[in-house]
Formats: structure tokens, sequence, C-alpha cells
């Protein structure tokens, strides 16, 4: 599946790549997920069956998944391209969003675990959720009796092949991996998200920035990769100290010419501009342009 364009070392790429193996080697009869196609990773179609003893439980639905270039630090948007008479056509949905604030996503959870809440989540009332649907159970039904022979243009199948496939699938893997929707996990739309202000207070600040380090920490141990010191700030670890019993060398040549050194170059980074830039180049910089301008004048008023 892995495409020479898409560079193989990135931790959001080696996750979506795993997730991918993962439910292909661990396949379900109840829903199916995957890329559409090996040139765009972050695009993938996923099929559900409805809920049992539920007006969707003969019900065979298909949609489109669209992760996010920072997945799994943010959620991916889910929407239904077959009729359900739950969740409009082809209309963003989010999950994992309680009280309608992205913090509450878990970058462990993962694709899987948001189809299996997605599935439960549509036996529960719209409230009239911006995108949901509130229709008649008789409609539902229809619509779940329907829905088997809807066929995806760009899959190019029907929902009822694609789940006869999982189901054979299944019988060739042996056992079914069962996964338990978090009690955490909500469900709340995009388009509620952006009309409604976020309010971030300035005492909020430093708490906000803790929070994002904790998913980059939590997307990197998902990935095997992490960091033992912070980018922007000191290490968590304490500083070296000398072992106990040994004796530091206090003569050394090397002893006596590092505060020289130290003397010598700290004055040097200090005399720098805002940019970077020594301040003997800005001063170059400023009396060349002096020149220049007295020699305009000097030309101009005919001196």
């Amino acid at each position: 599946m892995a495409n020479p364009k898409f560079n193989s070392k990135s931790p959001t790429i080696k996750r979506i790549l795993r997730e991918a193996s993962e439910l292909s080697n661990s396949p379900s009869a109840d829903y199916q997920a995957a890329p559409a196609s090996d040139a765009d990773l972050f695009d993938w179609h996923f099929t559900i069956r409805g809920p049992p003893n539920s007006s969707f439980g003969k019900g065979i639905y298909h949609g489109r998944i669209v992760l996010p270039p920072t997945y799994p630090l943010r959620p991916p948007s889910f929407r239904f391209l077959t009729p359900s008479g739950r969740f409009e056509v082809n209309r963003e949905i989010c999950l994992s969003i309680s009280g309608h604030h992205e913090e509450t996503w878990q970058p462990a959870w993962g694709v899987r675990t948001a189809l299996v809440a997605l599935r439960a989540f549509m036996e529960t009332d719209a409230k009239g959720q911006l995108g949901g649907l509130e229709c008649p159970v008789k409609e539902r039904e229809r619509m779940a009796e329907a829905s088997s022979l809807w066929r995806c243009a760009s899959c190019g199948k029907s929902n009822v092949d694609i789940m006869k496939e999982c189901a054979e699938a299944v019988k060739e893997k042996g056992e079914e991996k069962e996964v338990v929707v978090p009690s955490d996990l909500k469900m709340g739309w995009k388009d509620e998200m952006n009309s409604v202000e976020t309010k971030h207070p300035a005492a909020e600040g430093r708490n906000i920035k803790i929070l994002r380090s904790k998913e980059v920490e939590e997307a990197e141990l998902a990935e095997g990769f992490v960091r033992t010191t912070g980018n922007d700030g000191p290490s968590d670890y304490p500083a070296a100290r000398p072992a106990q019993g040994v004796t530091q060398p206090t003569g050394s040549a090397t002893a006596r010419v590092q505060p020289v050194i130290t003397q010598r170059i700290q004055p040097q980074m200090a005399q720098r501009s805002n940019d970077g830039v020594p301040i003997w180049i800005d001063r170059m910089i400023a009396a060349i342009c002096v020149l220049l301008v007295a020699m305009v004048l000097k030309v101009l008023l005919g001196f």
C-alpha cells in the first residue's frame, strides 16, 4: 500500500499504514474501512452494518473518512454517502467531541474505535443537531432495506458485496476482534463547532499548551517514538551531578581556559539584533546607506 511519494518515516503516515494493515488483518463482519486508493492515504471509505434490533438493523451504509494532515493529533471526519434517515448525505460529522471541543479526542482511539462508536450512535436522537435527521421509523426501515444494493461510484462495489467480502475474511482469519467504545467518546457536529465561539482566557494559556504537548506525546507513544527532552523548554530530567567520592579537577588547563572562552563568546553572542544578525553588520549597512544618500544629494544639488 505504501507509495513512493509518501514519507514512510512520517509518524502520521506510519500511523495510517499501521491502522490500514490492522483493519485488514483483523476484519469485522460489521464494518470495514480502508484508503480509497493508494494515491491518497488520507481519503478513506467505510462500510458498516446498522446496529441490530433497531430501525437500521437491516441496513448497510457506506461513507467517507477524511484524515487530517496532523492525524492522529486531530480526529478524522466522517460523512455518510448512503441515505440512512439518521444523518444527512454527504454532511460532515465528528466523533470524540465533548462539548464541541476537539481536545477530548484521544490519538489512541483510531479509525476502528470511531467506526464502532459511529455505529452505536446511529440509534441516538438527532435532538436538533445540525446535519441530524428526524425520520419516521418506517422511512428508516425502507432506507435500510434499499441500502444493501447501494453502490459507491468510487469503490465500484455494492454495500452487500463489501460486507460479504468482510464476512469471508472473518471466517478465514478466525475470531473477530471485539472493540469496546470508550465511555468518554462522544459525538458533536463540525458545523456547530465552527459556529460556537471558543474562549481561552489568558490564564488558561499554559494549560492549553500542556494539553497539546500531552497529545503530541501520546501520538509519539503510539508510533514508538518518544522525545526525552522538550523543544520549548528544559529537559524533564534533573541536571547531571558529580559522582560522590570522585575528586573534580580544579587546576587543569581546561578549567583555566574555559572561563576565558566563555567571557569572550558571551558578549559577542549578546551583540545581535532581533533577527540574529550581528550588530556590527547592521551598523555597517546603515553607514553605507548614509554615504549613498549623501552622494545622491551631492549630485542633485550640484556640489
